[in-house]
């Protein structure tokens, strides 16, 4: 492997800190089981959402069936690939999307998907910004030979996106209506678009 050193996030250096997605998931539990989350910011209310977030993760990981298009295109990349995925177990979008992630990239060896935690990593995350923000999760697909970045996604899919930069716009603005409207959306839309923007991403990266 002949990854660029110039990139932060293809580093040895990152890669070999960041965390499978069976590690990742151990964290968050042994991080709950003493009451506290990922992150610098350890609060009651953070931590009640990492807890939702495990139920969240819990019923995809479950749930979650990869479409036979999308199936199909995976299955067609032939070049490794580093899927590297910023999170943090508090955050929903986070928790709503990548058990789908995941078993996107069980589908094929050739991926192999890494996470790394966003507030760990501030100087990697403020390459990958959203509107200015430090939105999450975001996924950054790697050629795993060159090193060269083939492309992002992420904070959710395009369509919740733009719902959810309109609202925080609003003067009467509210967290609980808006957190609600949002996981209502995941329940609804079942991984639909999700899966339509990586079909689309995948077979760019082939």
């Amino acid at each position: 492997m002949n990854i660029e050193k110039s990139n932060p996030i293809t580093s040895p250096e990152t890669l070999q800190k960041a965390y499978n997605y069976a590690q990742y998931r151990t964290l968050i539990d042994n991080l709950l089981a003493e009451g506290k989350t990922t992150g610098p910011n350890q609060t009651t209310a953070l931590t009640e959402y990492t807890q939702m977030n495990v139920q969240r993760m819990n019923r995809w990981d479950k749930t979650a069936i990869i479409r036979e298009d999308l199936k199909t295109a995976l299955e067609a990349i032939n070049r490794p690939l580093i899927w590297v995925v910023l999170t943090e177990g508090w955050c929903g979008d986070a928790a709503q999307n990548i058990p789908t992630i995941v078993k996107m990239a069980e589908i094929n060896p050739k991926i192999e998907l890494k996470f790394l935690l966003r507030d760990e990593n501030l100087p990697i995350m403020d390459n990958y910004l959203t509107n200015g923000g430090r939105a999450i999760p975001k996924l950054i697909c790697i050629d795993a030979e060159s090193g060269e970045e083939l492309g992002t996604w992420g904070p959710r899919p395009s369509t919740l996106q733009d719902w959810v930069m309109a609202e925080k716009k609003k003067t009467d603005f509210d967290f609980k209506t808006f957190a609600e409207y949002v996981h209502k959306w995941y329940a609804t839309n079942k991984t639909e678009e999700l899966q339509d923007e990586f079909l689309a991403l995948v077979q760019g990266w082939q």
